[in-house]
């Protein structure tokens, strides 16, 4: 049996980097807090929180002289404002590439564009890019975009984990509903990279294996780019999940991961496919 890993499976550089933050301040200070959690998964989550990093729903229970990091799907300015007003440390842990959309879609409406959002409802990153301007629109899907009122001015941004056949099928109708419409692409390249591995791996493979928590939003879609190419496409939260039964009459085993995935749980994925299958030979990194 072959086992074939996406080069891009697993932590972005942007989770990679607040993780990173989060233990590195939880050491300096003893403990920090987050606004939330800072990565849709609980093994990383429970990591933090037995090194210090303590979860919170509000900036009001952040003790006074206390740190509380910013994550890395960004922050509505009414909270940095509300933060800033307290007498907290504040660490921004917001992804480069995040901070980025929040700039392009404000630079949108102050073009006097109506500011449309393509991304999922409630999912933090989308709610923080939304809170950069006034009411605007959030659509989902084609039946969302399908719905909208015609309108002669507008800029759209996408979260930066959609996928670009739902940008495109959304773009298309709104190209049908606004005169004046300009699209930048905020889908970061290591989503873009990841799902087009995903693409090839799941044809050249027998199974596919997706590592990622079932509350991530980003795992979810992967898994589904993979199902659409091959039926024994699997979502895994964890090695215990591998049973034998995946792998009857299987030669390629293309295995990816979302972004909030550590390298610690792929790392025990494989190996108990290779445990349950007796391979000897080592993995291949897919690029």
């Amino acid at each position: 049996m072959k086992i074939l890993i996406a080069k891009d499976a697993g932590y972005c550089f942007g989770v990679r980097d607040a993780v990173n933050m989060a233990y590195d301040t939880a050491k300096e200070h003893g403990e920090v807090y987050m606004l939330g959690t800072i990565v849709h998964n609980e093994r990383v989550i429970d990591n933090l929180d037995k090194a210090g990093a303590k979860v919170v729903k509000s900036i009001d229970e952040v003790p006074d002289g206390e740190t509380l990091l910013f994550r890395a799907h960004g922050t509505a300015p009414e909270l940095w404002s509300k933060a800033r007003n307290k007498n907290i440390n504040l660490v921004d842990g917001t992804c480069p590439l995040v901070t980025e959309i929040h700039h392009e879609v404000r630079m949108l409406h102050q073009e006097g564009r109506k500011t449309i959002i393509i991304g999922d409802h409630g999912h933090d990153e989308v709610v923080a890019i939304a809170a950069q301007v006034e009411k605007p629109i959030i659509v989902a899907n084609i039946n969302e975009a399908n719905k909208l009122r015609k309108m002669k001015k507008a800029g759209v941004v996408t979260q930066s984990t959609q996928m670009i056949e739902n940008v495109q099928e959304i773009i298309n109708i709104l190209m049908t509903k606004v005169y004046d419409l300009r699209f930048i692409n905020t889908i970061c390249f290591p989503t873009r990279r990841n799902h087009q591995q995903i693409k090839e791996l799941a044809i050249k493979s027998d199974v596919m294996i997706i590592i990622g928590s079932f509350t991530s939003a980003n795992s979810k879609r992967l898994t589904q780019l993979s199902l659409e190419r091959n039926k024994n496409s699997y979502q895994v939260t964890s090695a215990d999940d591998i049973h034998s039964s995946m792998f009857i009459d299987c030669n390629i085993v293309g295995i990816s991961a979302g972004a909030s995935t550590p390298d610690e749980v792929i790392n025990e994925v494989v190996n108990k496919i290779k445990k349950l299958n007796r391979v000897t030979q080592k993995e291949s990194i897919y690029e």
